[in-house]
């Protein structure tokens, strides 16, 4: 764990670009390389594969990862009324609020969790008390575009993903390790 007298940090990683998730996950490696206990909490992430998965499982014990989210919402194959989406989403905001204040983390990432507002399933009110009262050496990582302004201002540090290109305009489908 941290020393007590580290000041944890607010970390977002936002934008309409890729990569945040991906940000938040190098961090995680990084933490994981100096022994550090790190909890990643998806908020919008369901039942799909992603390969992040099971490299997670390789940095156990040090790294745990929660997919809370019952998948993105309104696309595909989403069959679900919103409000199953928006009690997901408040059950894992409850969730996400044991695991920073359990004492066994230094850093907690709550994935998507900027996506989960800009849909309305949780306020930015909540998420804003969560920031005001986590634990003061925890660093608290939050991604997901449209960040909320409040959030931001809050944060110590903000990066903003901008997409310039994407395989995608190309017509290139998304590629297993690379996107997923």
């Amino acid at each position: 764990m941290q020393k007590e007298n580290e000041k944890g940090l607010v970390i977002v990683y936002t934008g309409d670009g890729k990569g945040k998730t991906t940000a938040a996950l190098g961090l995680c490696i990084r933490a994981a390389g100096y022994d550090k206990r790190v909890c990643i909490i998806q908020f919008i992430k369901g039942s799909w594969k992603y390969g992040e998965l099971d490299g997670i499982k390789k940095l156990a014990p040090n790294v745990e990862l929660y997919q809370k989210g019952l998948g993105f919402i309104g696309i595909i194959d989403d069959k679900l009324d919103k409000s199953e989406h928006i009690k997901a989403a408040g059950e894992t905001l409850g969730f996400a609020k044991e695991k920073m204040h359990s004492g066994k983390y230094d850093i907690v990432i709550l994935d998507e969790i900027n996506v989960a507002i800009h849909l309305n399933l949780i306020s930015v009110e909540d998420v804003i008390s969560i920031i005001d009262n986590k634990p003061e050496s925890l660093d608290l990582v939050l991604t997901g575009r449209n960040a909320k302004d409040e959030i931001i201002e809050r944060a110590d540090l903000v990066t903003e993903m901008r997409e310039i290109k994407h395989p995608f305009q190309k017509g290139i489908k998304a590629k297993k390790g690379i996107d997923f």
